[in-house]
C-alpha cells in the first residue's frame, strides 16, 4: 500500500497529505489531550484484558480439565464472565471520552468556519453557492471530526492490538506466528484493490447525494415552491427528483455489494491463514510439539490479529476521506478577507453624519484567490465547480440588483461599475440618486457600509476613511433599507430587535408607530409575537417594507441609505411608507435612490447617474433648466406623478 498518509484519486494524481496538514488537524485535538490520554489508557487496558481469554481457555484444556480440578474450573468460568463485563464498562467510558473529543472538534470547527464566513464580503457570497457552504458546515465538518474521534482512534487501537497479539503469539509458538503473518501481503493487495473501488464508490455516492440535496434545496424553499406552482412543473420536478433519488439508491446498492465483497475477500484471506495455522498446529499437536490448549489459544489470538489487520488495511480509505474533509474546511477558514479590518483600527465614535465620496472608482472584478477553489472529487474524470456560481466572472451588468421602475433607453453594460464619483452629503442633508436602471445607483449605496471597497478613491464619514475604522462601529452608524426586504422566519419582535437586541417594548412600539406599522402588528393574532414566515412571505410587500423601516428607526443611525422603490405597492401602502420615510429621514444624512417626485423635490442635492458616472448634479429647478438627462427622466417618469 502507498502508505496511510497518502490518498488516491481516479487517474494518476496522488496528492499527499502533508505533515503540515496533519499537525494542523492534530491542533484541533489540543484542548482534549486529557480525554485522548484517557482513551489511550482504556485502549491499552481493554487490549490487555482481551489477551486473557485465550490463555484461560488454554489453561482449562491443558491443565484444569485433565486434572479434574472443579474449583479452579469454576474460578476460570467466573473469570470468563467478568472479562466481557469489565471490557463493556471500560468501553462505555472510552465511548464517552471519544464522543467528548468528537463533538468538541465539530463544535470548534463549525464555530471557526461560521465566524470566518460572517466576516466575508458580499462579493464572496454573490460568487458562492449556499449549498456548498452548508455542505462544508455540516458534511465536511462531520467528516473531519471522524478523523480524530474514529479513524485515528481505530488506527491506534488496531496497531496496539496487533503488536500485543504478535508479541503474545511469539511467546506461545514462534513458528505458527511466522506462518500467520506470511499472509500479510495478501491483506495489502486486497486493501489496495478493493479500497480504491470503495473510495471511488463512496465519492460517487457523495456526488449523487449532493445533486439530490441541491434539487431539494432549490424546489422546497418558498421561492422555488412558488415558481414550481406558478409554472405547473410539479410533475417534471417529481421526475427529476426520482432520477436523482434513483442514482442515490443504485449507488447505495452497489456500495453495499462491493463492501460485502470486500469483507468476503478479507474473510477468505483470513481463512487461508487460519487453515495454515491449524494444519501446521495440528501436526505439532500430533507430534507432541505442543498441546491442544496452545493451538486453541493460538486460534483465538489469530482471529483477533486478522481483525486488527483488516482494520489497519481499511484505515487509509477512511483516513484519506477525513483528510479531504479537513482540507475543505481549512480552505474556507484560510480564505483572505476581501473587506478586512485594519489591525488596531479605532471605532468611529460619535458620528455627526457627514459623508464624502472622493474620486471613487469601482468594478466587480473577482479575485479568485479570495474565493473557494474548484474541488476534484474521487471517482470523476472532470473537475466539479465546488463553489463558483454559473454567472460569468466578469459581470457586464454593474448592479447586484436592478433598480425597478425606471426606463432604460441605452445599454448600461460596461466593465467599470462606478467611475470618478465625487460628492459630499452634509449633516442632515438628503441626497437623491436618479438615473436609468443599471446606471450604478445601487452599487454606490453598497459602498457606504463597506459591503464592497472602492477600487480607487476614498469614502469618508466625518473626514475619516471608512477603511481606517472598525466594521462594527461603521455598521452602527449606518442604517440601510434595500429594495428587497429580508425577514427571518421568526416573530415580528425578533425581526425588529435585530437592530437593537436590548430594545424595550416601548422603544419597539415607538419605532413601529413611526413606520406606520404598529396598528397592523397589534391586529395580528399574536401581535408582536406573530411568526412572519419564510423570508416574511406571510406579509405583503408594503408591510415588509414598513417593518424594515421600523427596524432602521430602532437602530437610530446617523446616516440612512435606502432604496425608495414603491412601484409594486398599492396606493395605501405607498402613502403609509412615504409618510414613514419623512419621519425616518428627519435629522439624518440620507442617501436615497429616488423613485418619487416628492423625494426629489425635498432633496438638497440630486445626483443624476448614467453608465457609472455622475453626469449632472443640483436641485430640481437647476437640473430642469439644463435640459439634460434629468429633464428626460422627469418627462418620462416623474412628471406623470405630478399630473396624477
Amino acid at each position: 500500500m502507498h502508505g496511510w498518509f497518502q490518498y488516491m484519486r481516479s487517474g494518476d494524481e496522488k496528492p499527499k497529505v502533508t505533515r503540515q496538514l496533519l499537525l494542523r488537524v492534530l491542533s484541533y485535538a489540543r484542548g482534549y489531550w486529557w480525554h485522548i490520554a484517557g482513551m489511550l489508557f482504556t485502549i491499552l487496558l481493554t487490549t490487555g484484558i482481551s489477551l486473557l481469554t485465550p490463555l484461560i481457555f488454554r489453561n482449562m484444556i491443558d491443565v484444569v480439565i485433565p486434572a479434574k480440578d472443579t474449583n479452579r474450573l469454576i474460578l476460570l468460568g467466573v473469570a470468563l464472565l467478568l472479562i466481557p463485563a469489565i471490557e463493556g464498562g471500560i468501553n462505555v467510558i472510552q465511548r464517552r471520552l471519544n464522543a467528548t473529543v468528537g463533538e468538541g472538534v465539530i463544535y470548534d470547527l463549525r464555530s471557526s468556519l461560521f465566524a470566518r464566513l460572517q466576516r466575508m464580503s458580499l462579493r464572496f457570497f454573490t460568487n458562492t453557492k449556499v449549498g456548498e457552504l452548508m455542505s462544508r458546515l455540516n458534511n465536511d465538518v462531520v467528516g473531519a471530526q471522524n478523523a480524530i474521534s474514529n479513524t485515528i482512534v481505530n488506527i491506534v487501537t488496531n496497531f496496539i492490538e496487533a503488536v500485543a497479539l504478535i508479541a503474545v503469539m511469539l511467546t506461545l509458538e514462534w513458528r505458527l506466528t511466522i506462518v500467520s503473518v506470511l499472509i500479510l501481503p495478501l491483506f495489502i493487495i486486497a486493501a489496495q484493490r478493493l479500497g480504491k473501488v470503495l473510495r471511488d464508490i463512496a465519492r460517487e455516492a457523495m456526488d449523487h447525494n449532493a445533486k439530490m440535496n441541491a434539487h431539494m434545496n432549490e424546489t422546497l424553499n418558498i421561492g422555488g415552491a412558488l415558481l414550481v406552482k406558478l409554472f405547473g412543473r410539479a410533475n417534471e420536478e417529481e421526475k427529476r427528483f426520482r432520477e436523482r433519488a434513483a442514482n442515490v439508491r443504485d449507488i447505495g446498492i452497489r456500495r453495499a455489494v462491493v463492501g460485502s465483497t470486500f469483507f468476503v475477500i478479507f474473510g477468505l484471506v483470513s481463512a487461508v491463514g487460519t487453515a495454515l495455522v491449524y494444519g501446521l498446529g495440528g501436526y505439532y499437536v500430533i507430534t507432541d510439539v505442543f498441546t491442544v490448549g496452545t493451538i486453541v489459544a493460538f486460534g483465538a489470538y489469530l482471529g483477533q490479529l486478522y481483525g486488527a489487520l483488516q482494520g489497519l488495511a481499511g484505515a487509509p480509505v477512511e483516513f484519506s476521506t477525513s483528510m479531504v474533509s479537513f482540507e475543505r474546511v481549512f480552505e474556507v477558514i484560510d480564505l483572505p478577507q476581501d473587506i478586512a479590518e485594519r489591525d488596531g483600527a479605532p471605532a468611529l465614535g460619535e458620528v455627526r453624519g457627514e459623508l464624502e465620496f472622493d474620486h471613487v472608482t469601482f468594478n466587480y472584478s473577482v479575485d479568485e484567490s479570495k474565493l473557494l477553489k474548484d474541488v476534484k472529487r474521487y471517482g470523476r474524470h472532470e473537475d466539479v465547480a465546488a463553489v463558483l456560481s454559473l454567472t460569468e466572472k466578469k459581470k457586464k451588468d454593474d448592479e447586484p440588483a436592478s433598480d425597478s421602475g425606471e426606463a432604460d433607453s441605452t445599454s448600461q453594460a460596461r466593465e467599470v461599475a462606478l467611475e470618478d464619483i465625487s460628492f459630499a452629503a452634509r449633516l442632515g442633508q438628503l441626497v437623491a440618486l436618479v438615473g436609468p436602471s443599471g446606471a450604478g445607483k445601487t452599487t454606490l449605496t453598497y459602498l457606504i457600509p463597506r459591503l464592497y471597497d472602492p477600487t480607487d478613491g476614498v469614502i469618508r464619514i466625518d473626514g475619516r476613511d471608512l477603511r481606517e475604522v472598525t466594521l462594527d462601529s461603521l455598521s452602527s452608524a449606518i442604517g440601510m433599507v434595500t429594495q428587497e426586504t429580508y425577514l427571518f422566519h421568526d416573530t415580528v419582535r425578533t425581526n425588529l430587535t435585530y437592530a437593537k437586541t436590548d430594545a424595550t417594548q416601548a422603544e419597539i412600539e415607538s419605532a413601529a408607530k413611526a413606520a406606520n406599522i404598529h396598528n397592523f402588528i397589534v391586529d395580528l393574532t399574536d401581535g408582536y409575537d406573530t411568526i412572519v414566515g419564510e423570508r416574511g412571505y406571510r406579509l405583503s410587500g408594503g408591510e415588509k417594507q414598513r417593518i424594515a423601516l421600523a427596524r432602521v428607526i430602532l437602530k437610530n443611525p446617523r446616516i440612512l441609505v435606502l432604496d425608495e422603490a414603491t412601484s409594486s405597492l398599492d396606493s395605501e401602502s405607498e402613502s403609509l411608507i412615504q409618510d414613514a420615510l419623512k419621519r425616518v429621514m428627519a435629522g439624518r444624512t440620507s442617501i436615497v435612490i429616488a423613485h418619487r417626485l416628492s423625494t426629489i423635490l425635498a432633496a438638497n442635492l440630486i445626483l443624476v447617474m448614467d453608465r457609472g458616472r455622475i453626469v449632472e448634479r443640483g436641485t430640481h429647478e437647476q437640473l430642469l433648466a439644463t435640459g439634460g438627462l434629468y429633464s428626460q427622466l422627469y418627462e418620462t417618469q416623474f412628471k406623470r406623478e405630478k399630473v396624477l
